[in-house]
């Protein structure tokens, strides 16, 4: 009887719950329901939704085919969601699919000033959730770390009502996190440089991307975390001049890791770079670089590949 019970408790909470309020950026969102019919852009987001076990609250998902590739565990998990959207999507793709939450960041499917933002979906009785890592783009934030994926897991427990699945999962990737970085030397931290894409003008990672928490959990420093932006194209000069130890290639879209890897090498410009001369490069799939569940694996395979053999 006493099991029963507490099953019985336990199964009524998230629908007691609410009202919930979340701090999205710089708004706070209250939810008076769980969203039931939910759309999230970009794979990283779309993967947050899936390990919290909300594939069955979703109408669909946009901004994966136009740049990114699906593998086989989120082609398995998205099975049957329509892509409504194969880059950012419009007001009117939204409005017409009839969304009642919307999971996205600044740059992840909405621009400052765009026609998608939280104000202009709002009227249409769509309720936005930012991504924290985006949030820099609109406000000051703090710099990354490991929190804002573990934040983000948090908020979309209190939003649809699985905090324990949120607070399960969260307290996983932590334990996890400590096992993978017990040995790490953090005396000397390996000077790293992000190359997310460009030949003319690097692509690369700031303060406020999560790159940067990334290679600090795995005891480098990201040789760009002076630069006050979250993901920026710069000159290739101070590239050089800061002279990374490992390179972190980001791995999507047309252009392939292995081609990234052999411009840099390829190129005399960057033969005096320590990455090049000991051909250093960790390879991270877009997935892994951006806020999401496989954020602790690209810590493993930093650790990894910070190692000298």
């Amino acid at each position: 009887m006493k099991l029963t019970l507490a099953f019985l408790l336990l199964s009524a909470a998230p629908a007691l719950a609410f009202p919930v309020t979340v701090q999205s950026c710089d708004r706070q969102v209250t939810f008076d329901a769980a969203p039931a019919k939910a759309i999230s852009n970009d794979v990283n987001l779309t993967e947050m939704m899936l390990v919290l076990g909300l594939r069955d609250r979703m109408i669909g998902y946009t901004g994966i085919s136009g740049w990114k590739t699906l593998d086989p565990e989120m082609r398995k998990g998205v099975a049957e969601l329509p892509e409504l959207a194969a880059k950012y999507p419009t007001k009117e793709v939204l409005a017409g699919a009839e969304p009642d939450f919307f999971f996205a960041g600044w740059n992840y499917g909405m621009k400052v000033g765009g026609e998608v933002t939280p104000e202009t979906l709002a009227p249409l009785g769509i309720q936005t959730y930012e991504l924290t890592e985006s949030c820099i783009h609109i406000g000051p934030k703090e710099k990354s770390s490991m929190q804002d994926m573990y934040n983000d897991i948090l908020n979309l427990g209190t939003i649809f009502g699985v905090d324990a699945k949120a607070e399960e999962l969260v307290e996983g990737y932590k334990t996890r996190l400590a096992e993978i970085t017990a040995g790490v030397d953090r005396s000397a931290p390996l000077r790293v440089f992000v190359y997310d894409s460009g030949e003319a003008a690097p692509f690369t990672a700031g303060r406020y991307a999560m790159p940067t928490a990334l290679i600090e959990a795995a005891g480098g420093v990201n040789i760009m975390d002076d630069l006050e932006k979250s993901w920026a194209e710069i000159a290739w000069e101070p590239v050089v001049e800061r002279n990374p130890e490992v390179i972190v290639i980001v791995n999507y879209g047309d252009v392939t890791a292995e081609q990234k890897i052999a411009f840099m090498k390829d190129n005399p410009a960057f033969a005096s770079i320590d990455a090049v001369k000991n051909d250093r490069f960790v390879v991270l799939d877009y997935i892994e670089a951006t806020p999401g569940p496989r954020n602790i694996a690209a810590v493993e395979k930093l650790v990894a590949g910070f190692k000298v053999d």
